[in-house]
């Protein structure tokens, strides 16, 4: 079965109208959502792919509809972890915590531009040269060992302004402070621009560099333009709301970039074997197809994926519950508690936290 031309399209223009609606609804309500109502966001998301990959079933069928939730969890989970830079480059530039809802969603959009060319020309390249599937594999496993490994620098190295940052310090006049989420304000009745132009400078600069790694990786799971473009869609709907959900618990996340590292890895390895496959380089087996290595399925891959995701995810939170329980408790949070349980009777409380309580 193939997906039909009028679902394709359908989905598009449906995703389009959902992604312009979100945009309107934070340019009418600039806030910063609670837990609760990011917690709703991200269910609805996450429900919307589902029910998408059951469509997908209906009319093209299973292996479709396989290959768009592998793609969807992959790009799903690398989104997670560009979040680590999006902390880093929101706390760099100090953005007021109530503009990052519209920091963050033009960052998507963003995202979402370059990983359409990424695509198409992913997908162009594809239908040309099969022998390219041999880079994209090679480079998914250097990017792999890189995550795995990044060294004690790697933070250090993301805090660094980019080249495009540090051309815009020096080419146009930028104030100090920000005025909202404004890329442009009013300073001594002359026009000029303010810290977001760097912010959302550095967002471009970093969703590029992601749309690098991460188109080869689903490219390695489908060759459909439309599933691999729809499971990033999706992967980045939600990514705001997640954003704010997730919060410090992005801090107790310590081996998640070895589950991730794991799948760009097998990612790798996969698109290697089918390259072997498909091989037509005179100097690899005479030019003749390789049919004797194995051929890993759809199937196999979401198991794989899921797999790594929740062994990372849950290791990473025995290890944070195992240091909290070793570690002393601090005298102000040991009084904190004490007083949230209600103080003994008799037992005097310092002045300043007196006057705490009776102001609370």
């Amino acid at each position: 079965m193939e997906l039909p031309v009028a679902f394709e399209v359908g989905s598009l223009v449906v995703l389009t109208l959902i992604l312009v609606a979100d945009l309107l609804l934070i340019i009418k309500r600039p806030h910063v959502p609670s837990t609760k109502e990011s917690t709703l966001w991200v269910v609805f998301y996450v429900t919307l792919a589902l029910l998408f990959a059951l469509l997908m079933w209906v009319f093209a069928g299973g292996e479709y509809a396989g290959q768009f939730v592998a793609g969807w969890l992959t790009e799903y989970s690398l989104s997670i972890d560009n979040l680590f830079v999006f902390v880093l480059i929101m706390s760099q530039f100090s953005v007021p915590r109530k503009s990052q809802q519209k920091v963050l969603m033009v960052g998507i959009i963003i995202a979402l531009v370059l990983r359409g060319i990424f695509i198409l020309l992913g997908a162009a390249i594809i239908e040309q040269f099969s022998w390219v599937f041999y880079i994209f594999g090679a480079f998914l496993i250097y990017t792999a060992w890189r995550q795995a490994f990044p060294g004690e620098e790697h933070e250090d190295e993301v805090k660094k302004e980019s080249f495009v940052v540090r051309l815009l310090r020096r080419t146009i006049r930028i104030s100090d402070e920000y005025d909202g989420a404004k890329v442009r304000t009013v300073i001594d009745g002359k026009k000029v621009f303010t810290p977001m132009i760097i912010v959302f400078a550095a967002l471009g600069v970093t969703d590029l560099l992601f749309a690098i790694d991460s188109i080869p990786a689903i490219f390695g799971i489908t060759q459909s333009p439309f599933i691999v473009f729809t499971a990033n869609i999706f992967a980045l709907m939600g990514l705001r709301q997640l954003y704010f959900l997730l919060g410090g618990l992005l801090d107790r996340l310590r081996y998640l970039h070895y589950g991730i590292a794991f799948i760009l890895a097998f990612i790798g390895v996969k698109l290697v074997f089918h390259a072997m496959h498909e091989n037509e380089l005179p100097f690899i087996n005479g030019g003749e197809h390789i049919d004797w290595v194995p051929v890993i399925s759809t199937w196999m891959s979401l198991g794989v994926i899921i797999a790594s995701m929740v062994v990372a995810t849950v290791a990473s939170l025995a290890a944070s519950r195992r240091d909290e329980m070793r570690a002393p408790t601090p005298p102000r949070a040991a009084q904190a508690v004490a007083e949230e349980k209600g103080a003994p009777a008799g037992v005097d409380t310092k002045p300043e936290e007196r006057e705490d309580r009776s102001g609370a």
